[in-house]
């Protein structure tokens, strides 16, 4: 058992990716050993604004699925996560140094802006590369069950990520699949 902590191995794994997150990132950095699995792996991250609420977040691309983290002060801790193969499209658009990115994932669009230029590009490089692979390219990494995601929500409401409330409601989303 390695006595190296999860939060250890994914800043080395942001340092060998060359993904050197601001000071504004800290706060959802600091929860993505409770929302990533023990095995699963960062392919790239980029921080910018939520366009909707300006509030600063974090796009994790794992070697899974694309995760969307949104960690305030005020209103607690927002997570969205999206296979691959439910996303349709991702796009950037720059002007000057900053980008914007939008992914089309079922009927929604996520959008985040103040994104640096050259990281929306290879951050949509390495998105697309993933969403052009076949399912079976994955033969090791089935899609987590509801069990498993049950045990996820439980560990985030254990250690307070997830208020009662938030807990309940994403338990019913899971339940309702």
């Amino acid at each position: 058992m390695s006595t190296r902590s999860r939060q250890d191995q994914i800043k080395d794994e942001l340092e060998k990716l060359d993904i050197n997150p601001t000071f504004f990132a800290r706060k959802e950095i600091r929860e993505l050993p409770n929302i990533l699995s023990a095995d699963e792996k960062i392919v790239y991250l980029v921080e910018g604004r939520n366009k909707t609420t300006t509030h600063h977040i974090i796009l994790v691309a794992t070697d899974r699925r694309l995760i969307f983290v949104d960690k305030e002060f005020m209103y607690g801790l927002k997570v969205e996560d999206f296979s691959y193969s439910k996303i349709s499209s991702i796009q950037y658009e720059a002007e000057l140094m900053l980008a914007s990115i939008d992914i089309h994932v079922s009927d929604d669009i996520v959008e985040i802006d103040g994104v640096g230029k050259y990281d929306a590009e290879l951050f949509c490089e390495k998105v697309r590369d993933f969403m052009s692979r076949p399912e079976e390219y994955f033969p090791n990494k089935p899609e987590p069950s509801v069990l498993d995601q049950l045990e996820q929500l439980g560990r985030l409401k254990e250690n307070g990520v997830l208020s009662e409330e938030e807990f309940i409601e994403q338990k019913k989303k899971l339940l309702g699949q």
